[in-house]
């Protein structure tokens, strides 16, 4: 079975971030920042490879762009 990812050179993740953490959300299909703004902060953490410094890293990088995660979905 063949897997397609999204191109990396594509991508506007932080350069910063760890190659664990860029791996795990290149292969859950996260290329680019903004699709950050559909997704909470804890469905990320939820990836094999992402933890908070990657989240805080993924936070700034946001921020400068004026965006944000999305909210956490309420129960």
């Amino acid at each position: 079975m063949s897997h397609t990812y999204p191109d990396p050179s594509a991508s506007d993740l932080p350069k910063d971030l760890a190659a664990p953490a860029r791996r795990a959300l290149i292969a859950a299909g996260y290329v680019r920042l903004e699709q950050f703004t559909r997704v909470s902060e804890a469905e990320l953490l939820r990836l094999h490879g992402v933890g908070p410094k990657g989240i805080r890293q993924l936070r700034r990088a946001l921020e400068v762009q004026g965006l944000a995660f999305a909210s956490r979905k309420r129960a």
